[in-house]
Formats: C-alpha cells, structure tokens, sequence
C-alpha cells in the first residue's frame, strides 16, 4: 500500500508544503479498493485484524459523535472502544476536536461501517494524513523503501525465534496481505494511465504557436498575449525543470485574455490546468493545481473565457471562407520564390550553391556544429601528415574528445544564456501584467554566493605563495595531458603533497584540477578512480572545494560509485559525500540523486558481533562506517531525515549501535542524535531499544561519542517512558560523572541538557537527589558558556520542585549566582531562569533571599521583553515571589508602573502569557489597595474580553481573577456588564476540576449581585452547581453551595414582594 501510494496515486502539485490527495477517478478506484480490503481482513482474518497496531493511524474526522453505537463508552471527553489492549482503546474518538485514532483492522472496519456514505471521504483524509501507514501498522522496519527492501528477510528470522517472538507468525501473514493489496492497486493504476490519452511537448508547442499567430491588441484577436516562463527548450521539447518533468510536467504558460484575470497555465502530459501562479517577491511558481484539468489548451481556454471561444470560431469561419482565394496565392507566391531563387542561383558557383542550400536547411545550431566539424577534420587532415600510422588513431581520438568536450560547454553556455534570457523576459512580463513591481526584482547574490566570493577575495589578496603552490599545479598539468600511465603516476604525485594544506587545496582548484578529477570518476579504469577518490577525500574537508565539487556535478558522479561493486571505491565516495555535503545545496542534491537510499543501502552489513570475521565481511563493515558518516552529514536536513527514515535506515542504525568499536559508532551515534529531533526518530529509538545501548555508550572512553549520546538522550527525554527507560537502564549516574569533564564544553553542553530533561521526572530528581547533583550544578552557573547556563539552570528548576533540594539551594549559595543571572539576554536562559527563581521562591526562607537581592524587581522588568515565553515565565515565578514575601502589597507598590505594565499584557495573544499574567494578578488582588490601582487600570473589561476563550489552563486562572477582582467597589456589577458571567458558566462544563473550582469561587462572588444571579440562573447555571456539590473538593462544594444559596435568597426575595 506504501508502494502504491507513493507512485500511483496522484497527489496535488508537490511544490510546497503537503500534498493532498485528488479527487480523480484513479485515486476514487484505489480508495475503493483500500475499503474493500479492509473489510476482507476483518471478515476472512480475524486474527490478523485483531493485531493491534505499532502506531495509531490518525486523521480529523468528520463523522458525527451521535454515529458511533453501544460499542463505545465516553472516557475523558473522548469516545473509546470497549475492545482494548493492555489498557488501551483499539478507537478514541476526541469528541472536541474530531481527531481519531485506530489502532487495529478491525475497529478499522467498525468505523468505515459506521461512516457509511462518508467512508470515501475518510479513506481519502487518513491516507493524506498517514502517507506511509506500513510504517504505522507494523512499525517504522516495515516503512516503505526506494530499492532492495529486507523487512520480509527480517520478519522471517522473528518468526524463526518462536517464543521470543509471538506475533511474529500473524504479522508476516498481515505483511503479505498488505503486499498483495499493493501490487492490487499497481496494476489498477497501470490499466486506468493506459486508458488515458496524454499530450506531448510537440502537440503543446503546436497550439502555443497557432495562438500567438491570432494573438494581438485588437478586439477580434482572439487573446492579448500568450508566453512560456521558459525560453529554453530541453532536447525532449519541455520547458519545465528536469525535478518537475518527472511529475509530468511539459511547460507554464502566461496568457492574457480580453476578459479574464492573467491565466498562469501548466501544460503536463495529463492535461492542461491553472496553477497558482508566481509566488510572491519571487520568481518561482505555485505548481499546486486550481480548477479542472481540461485535454488540451484550446479546451481550457474555451472553458475560461467566452471572448476567446467566440474569437476563434469566427477566425474558423473567415478562415474556411477565404482558404480556397489563400491557396491560390500560396501557389503563385511559391513559383516566384522559385523562380527568383533560381535566377539568383545561376550567379554563384556549384560550390557556393551547396553552401546556400546547406545555409537554407540548416538552422544556427546546426551550422555551427557543421562548422565545428569542418574544423575538427581539417586539425585531423593536418596531424595526418605529422604523426604515424598508429598516432593517427590517438590523434583522432584526442580530437572527437576536444570537439566533444566543446559542444558540451558550448551547450552549458547555451543553458546559461537562456536561462537568463528566460529570466529577463519573464521579469519583463510580469511588470507588464502588473503583478510585481519592479523594485521587487532583486538581482543581488545569496548568502551563500556573497561567502564564496569574500572567500575568494581573501585568497587572491595573500600573495606570499610557498613553493608548494606551483608545484602542485605542475603536477595538474602533467595530469590533464598524460596517457593512463601517466595519470596514474602524477595522481600518486600529488598525494605526496600535504593535501590537507589550504595552500595546496587552492593550487588544485585553481588551476582547474577539481575538473579533471571529477572527471576522472567517469573512467572505467579502477585505479585512476580510487587515485582520485582519495585526493577528493582530503581536500573536500575544505568549505571552498566542498561548492566547486556541487558546482561541477561531482556530486552526482559520487552518488553512481555507491552502486559500485568495488567496496574501496565505495568507501572513498562514501567518505567524500561525508565532507561534502556539510551545506545544504550539496545534502539536496544527495537526495535528488536517490543518494539518501544509496548511502542507507551501504548499511546492511554483516553481524557486528561476530567473533571470527572473514576479510570480505570486515570490508562490508567499513562500507557501514563511511555509509553512516555521509549520513550523518546529511542527516542535518530535516528532509534528509525524512528519507533516511523512509529507507528503512532506523533499523540499520539501531543494529550498527550495538557495535563495539568507537569508530564505527560515532557516526551512528552522531546520525542518530542529528535526527532524534524529529518525533518519529525519538518514537523509533525507544520502541527499537536503543536508549540502553546510548547509556551503555556513556561510559565510553571516547568523549566524543559520550556527548554524541548525551545529546540523543537530551533530544528524546521530551517523552516520559524515554526518561524512565534511562532510570532503569542506570543512565542517570553516568550522565551526572559527566560533569567532571568541565573542559569539553560540548560534552558538559550535551549532558547537563541530558539530565535537565530527564529531572522532568519526579522519579528521576528523587534518583539525583542522592547523587548530589545540586552542589555540582551550582558551581557550573558561573564561569561557563550560555550553552551550558541554559541546561544547568533548567535542571535547577526541575529539580527545585522538591522541598529538600531547594533547602539545598538556599544552603549552597545557589540563589544569588541564579538572581545574576536575570541580568542576561540570552532568551532561552532568561526563561530557564525565571522558572528556577520562581520554585526557588516557594520556600518563604528563599523568598527572603530572593527579595534582598532584589530579584522582584528584576522579574517585573522582565515583562518588558517582547518574548512572549519570557513574559510568560517571569509572570509566572512572580506568583509564588508575591505568595510568600512578607510585605507583598507594599513591595508591588513600590515598583513604578509595574501594576500598569502588567495589566497591560492581557492584551496579548499568547495564551501563556494570559494565564500566567492572570495567576499573577489574582495574587495582587489579594491587597486591597493594589486591587483599587489595577481596578482604574480597567482590569475589569480586560479580563471579561477574555471570557470567550477556550482553553482550560487560561480559564482556570482567569475565574480566579475575576473572583479576586470581585472584592473590590462596583467590580461585580462590571463583570456583569462586560458579559462577564454566562461565559463562565459554561466554564462548569469543562472536564478539569481545577477549572470548576476557580470558576464556583468567581460565580460565589458574582452572585452577591442580583442581576449576575438572574444571568447565571437563565443560562442553567443550578443543575451545574448541584452536580459539582458532590465533588470532595471542600472549597468547591463550599463556593457552589454559597453561588446556589445566594440565588436562591433572591428567589425567595422576589417570591415574598409578588405577594404582598
């Protein structure tokens, strides 16, 4: 199914962002036949369809909650299966937000069944939002591969463990279906594109030139103007980019009609239709589709303009008419040609005659090539008189390869020149269309040029040469011109050099040796390849030769070697694309090369733990290694993560990580931490159980793969069962030894972040608590760089949640080095900070410390910053500062404009910020008097307005706000004239009990006002409150209880003047 939705299928334009899948007849036929084979398993297996899935498939439905039967049960706002594994639902249903997950065929089928009229629509969403579902149903070892795919082979050696593994036996049977329904599907799609009638480069190029003949200003033509983006013209007659043909795409057309909006048109094999046109600022196109797709050109325009179809059928009739008056003039115009031409002919010679014909038949092109060849022949005709009967041959040879060699640079002269041509008129007519203005045409360099050439001016200004300089490039020239022999033997010359010198790097490059080496990797002779390979191999480590080798295509050639069957040469290239592709021109062109799956293909080698390894295996493990460095290098892609995961490359590093030599897993390691920021690599290191391999590889005695691990781990503790799994594999000691190593600032960097994440565990923090890890992190607050700063503070705050390490803080000195640093501006730091000083000031004893070293005020001041994470963090670590300092009224008064300052960010946008700025100000208003200042600062209708927001984190702390707001003046009537009061009655009806809390304590407060009690009864706030009184929670039974009491009172009230 994989297989059959990356090729068959058609998706929308894959220019940006994510495809989608279009509603065509072939993809409604695949989706059909998708259904009917779910329904197939969960009827003819069961057991297969009982197999609960590796990931949840999961997409946003659109089904309706009511839809689902008996078989579900509410559970935490979410529909779920009664059917579950270990706990889990097979189906949950968010009723909220309409996201599924399913876990199993069978609750598949249920739901396909359930959806009825809509079971199309949802196939078409879950397949758009699992591209891969293999991958999900199986796991990441069964992901859809370019190439060789081994995870039947690997399948076959679980089933082979028996016990070990049990659901192997009805995951290969499982695996076989799903194969069996891909090849299904490959051949429906082969016998619906066969039924199709596609155009061609020619029949395009056909209509294009009949329009612009009947294109004009006049009202009877029938368009303004029609034009290609694309002057140049590839050999196969396309106009579009080689990366977009393979997509079917011929060429993109901008025509203007008499009575439409500028038409940008995509002319591919499947038919004609509209894209989205020039992005802006840029001159790059939206290739997603919009509309239909019509057979051909005339077609499309017919359908999007009526003065073009009125247009051409009265040329047709005009034409009809006159066609018989028109061929009689063609005929006499061509015997006056004729009979001029051979008047005219008479005057020249039988040789000039030749040369007019040839002139007259041949195009530009083709007489410059004749000419070209007269030449070549006539330096062939003058060497036969130099050389020998067996020099003829050479000398032939050297020049078919020098007129070869010319047209090849004559034809990239000639793509460049359109190119710009191309450039210039497109350009030309965009300003005339009125679509971009000409100060947004920028002509300047990138970045990355504007480096070369600073690059390139700093070497041409060093003047004071070595001797190496020229020599080497003797060498070079020796290398252009010599037989075999000689190649051979100045390729070993130049390897005496110190490559590794810039000197001699440079003196290669500039005297045009980068292109006869890369050339050189086109021959068929072994050595000379392998001579080159390794000259490429040092001198690639240079950032300058690394852009000449991209520029040249050596890249391209390198990637082919992969397939060689000679492993040096392997090796060498391998190790070459490692160098290389350190910028991101050169890791793009890898994977537009099929390079990603090459270099992944490199890593299937023999067990790696063998005792006794033969030559041939040993080598088949070095191919590994240099396989995983041109990885590793890659891998800084966030694509290129993408498709080494799509390769089958998660299993393959997980068996090389088990590795004993260090060579061999700083690679791996290093690949694997590059990409471990991706969720599926952190899902996919836990579940292949590679997390005990990385702490078995932190005590290594190389302190580079240590910080290579420490940072994996750092980057996969996000999630919880990570950081329990380097609890129980006894990580957590071996990080925290790391810390000795104050020298390698890299190494501290990676582990004091390895241990910040895992201390977002309780149980973890318990575990560091008796390693003494806090005396440990103090020292490294000071003297260290920000990198280091950032994580140390960070497993401060996470540990500062338990009541004896801050006592251990406060005893250490810790406070005052954290309160420093409030001073800083690195943002990351800034809200580690703040959130270490905010659970440092939990203790009143810290706050004490805190106050003194007047760390308050620097809180405060830290809401200035337009970072929304810092205000949000700093109003946050001001709540326990206010709770617990002595005198909190006064010192809030005492900052100027500090009350307005925060006030003024309910204003925001960032939810956080809400949340934490209305936590804040419900502790504020526990002072009267600051509670009258920020009641002028209308804090009233500024909490209101934020009523109608749904999430629960700002509710909680809004409706406690606003119940501490309530206390002062008039405020309860406010609240309940800025539409304060419904909104939070539905608050009762959220799931978080913390939320029904804060919310019964604001409606007590509100209902001392009679017209609240009114707006509170109408919206059914009674049933609610009733509801909640059974809670154990005594304040909210008691803050209910008081809200109904008051309604009540005034019930009775107007019950009792009724009737007197």
């Amino acid at each position: 199914m994989g297989v059959a939705l990356t090729r068959a299928a058609q998706w929308t334009a894959a220019g940006t962002g994510v495809g989608k899948l279009e509603f065509t007849p072939l993809n409604v036929s695949l989706m059909n036949d998708i259904i009917k084979f779910v329904d197939n398993v969960n009827s003819k297996h069961p057991q297969e369809a009982a197999l609960m899935f590796r990931e949840a498939l999961e997409w946003s439905s659109g089904i309706d909650p009511s839809a689902f039967g008996s078989d579900y049960e509410t559970s935490k706002g979410a529909l779920v299966s009664k059917e579950n594994v270990d706990g889990i639902p097979l189906l949950n249903f968010q009723t909220s937000s309409g996201y599924i997950k399913i876990f199993s065929f069978n609750q598949l089928a249920k739901f396909l069944e359930i959806a009825q009229k809509e079971k199309l629509k949802e196939t078409q969403v879950c397949l758009e939002a699992n591209r891969d579902p293999i991958a999900k149903i199986l796991g990441p070892s069964f992901a859809t591969v370019e190439g060789e795919d081994s995870s039947m082979l690997r399948l076959l050696e679980k089933v082979k463990k028996g016990s070990e593994e049990p659901l192997a036996e009805v995951q290969m049977k499982l695996f076989l279906l799903l194969q069996q329904l891909d090849m299904q599907l490959l051949n429906t799609s082969l016998q619906k594109i066969s039924q199709e009638v596609r155009l061609n480069p020619q029949a395009i190029k056909n209509d294009v030139q009949l329009l612009q003949s009947f294109s004009g200003e006049e009202d009877k033509s029938v368009l303004k103007s029609i034009s290609y983006t694309s002057e140049y013209e590839f050999s196969n007659g396309c106009r579009a980019p080689p990366w977009r043909q393979v997509y079917g795409d011929i060429c993109y057309l901008i025509i203007i009609t008499h009575d439409t909006n500028v038409l940008y048109v995509t002319c591919s094999t499947a038919g004609v239709f509209e894209n989205g046109g020039f992005k802006k600022d840029s001159e790059d196109i939206i290739y997603d589709r919009k509309g239909d797709i019509y057979k051909d050109l005339l077609t499309f325009l017919k359908e999007k303009s009526p003065t073009f179809a009125q247009n051409l059928t009265q040329i047709q009739q005009n034409f009809a008419l006159q066609k018989k008056s028109t061929n009689t003039r063609k005929i006499q115009k061509t015997e006056v040609l004729t009979g001029d031409e051979f008047d005219q002919s008479e005057k020249f010679s039988d040789q000039d005659k030749n040369k007019l014909e040839r002139k007259k038949l041949l195009p530009k092109s083709k007489i410059r090539d004749a000419k070209r060849e007269e030449y070549i022949l006539k330096r062939l005709d003058s060497s036969h008189q130099q050389f020998s009967k067996d020099d003829k041959t050479q000398a032939k040879d050297q020049a078919a390869s020098k007129a070869a060699q010319d047209k090849e640079n004559d034809d990239i002269i000639t793509i460049k020149r359109y190119k710009c041509k191309a450039s210039r008129e497109k350009k030309l007519a965009l300003k005339r269309i009125g679509s971009l203005e000409t100060d947004n045409i920028d002509e300047s360099s990138t970045e990355s040029e504007e480096e070369l050439q600073e690059m390139d001016r700093q070497h041409e200004s060093n003047t004071d040469l070595p001797s190496e300089y020229w020599q080497i490039q003797k060498v070079v020239k020796y290398l252009k011109g010599g037989n075999q022999t000689a190649t051979v033997i100045a390729l070993c010359s130049m390897r005496d050099f110190n490559l590794s010198s810039e000197t001699c790097q440079l003196a290669i490059r500039d005297v045009g040796g980068l292109e006869v080496l890369v050339n050189l990797l086109d021959t068929e002779d072994i050595k000379c390849k392998v001579g080159s390979l390794k000259i490429l191999k040092e001198i690639s480590k240079n950032p300058q030769i690394r852009r000449c080798l991209a520029d040249l295509g050596g890249i391209e050639t390198l990637v082919n070697i992969l397939d060689s069957p000679n492993k040096d040469l392997k090796c060498l290239a391998a190790e070459t694309i490692a160098n290389i592709a350190k910028f991101n021109k050169a890791r793009h062109t890898v994977r537009l090369h099929a390079g990603i799956q090459r270099l992944v293909g490199l890593l299937n080698c023999a067990p790696i733990l063998s005792a006794h390894l033969t030559e041939e295996q040993k080598k088949d493990i070095e191919v590994a290694r240099c396989g995983a460095l041109a990885l590793w290098s890659c891998s800084r892609s966030r694509k290129n993560k993408e498709a080494i995961r799509r390769s089958g490359g998660i299993p393959l590093l997980g068996c090389l990580l088990k590795s004993p030599h260090e060579n061999m897993l700083i690679p791996v390691v290093g690949t694997l931490q590059e990409c471990a920021s991706e969720q599926s690599y952190s899902l996919a290191i836990r579940t292949e159980n590679m997390i005990k391999d990385l702490v078995r590889n932190l005590s290594s005695g190389s302190e580079e793969l240590q910080t290579h691990c420490a940072r994996a781990i750092f980057k996969c503790a996000e999630d919880e069962e990570t950081r329990n799994l380097v609890r129980a594999h006894n990580g957590l000691g071996p990080l925290v030894k790391l810390f000795s190593k104050t020298d390698n600032k890299e190494l501290l960097a990676a582990a004091t972040g390895a241990v910040w994440k895992c201390a977002i565990s309780m149980e973890n923090v318990n575990r560091f608590k008796s390693l003494k890890i806090v005396e440990t992190l103090i020292r490294l607050l000071v003297g260290q760089p920000e990198e280091v700063q950032i994580n140390v503070v960070g497993a401060l705050g996470q540990c500062a949640r338990d009541r004896t390490i801050r006592a251990t803080i406060r005893r250490s000195e810790g406070i005052e080095p954290l309160v420093n640093l409030l001073t800083g501006t690195n943002n990351a730091l800034l809200v580690n900070v703040t959130k270490a000083v905010g659970e440092c000031a939990v203790d009143p004893e810290n706050m004490a410390i805190i106050e003194s070293l007047d760390g308050v005020r620097l809180l405060w001041s830290l809401l200035k910053k337009p970072n929304a994470d810092i205000q949000a963090s700093a109003a946050w670590a001001i709540c326990p500062c206010i709770e617990n300092a002595k005198d909190a009224g006064e010192m809030v008064r005492s900052f100027v404009g500090g009350l307005e300052l925060i006030v003024n960010l309910l204003k925001s946008d960032n939810i956080d910020v809400l949340a934490s700025v209305c936590a804040a100000l419900a502790k504020i208003a526990m002072d009267e008097e600051n509670l009258a200042v920020i009641t002028d600062h209308a804090v009233v209708p500024m909490l209101s307005s934020l009523t109608y927001i749904r999430d629960d984190k700002l509710r909680e702390h809004l409706a406690d706000a606003i119940a501490c707001c309530c206390k002062w003046g008039n405020n309860r009537v406010a609240f309940g004239q800025t539409g304060a009061v419904a909104p939070l009655v539905r608050y009762l009806k959220s799931k978080n009990p913390l939320v029904h809390r804060a919310t019964a304590q604001a409606l007590h407060q509100l209902s001392f006002d009679p017209k609240n009690c009114i707006t509170m009864h109408e919206n059914g706030v009674v049933r609610l409150l009733l509801n909640l009184m059974e809670s154990t929670d005594d304040v909210l039974q008691e803050a209910a209880a008081g809200c109904i009491g008051n309604i009540r009172r005034l019930a009775l009230a107007n019950e009792k003047a009724r009737y007197k």
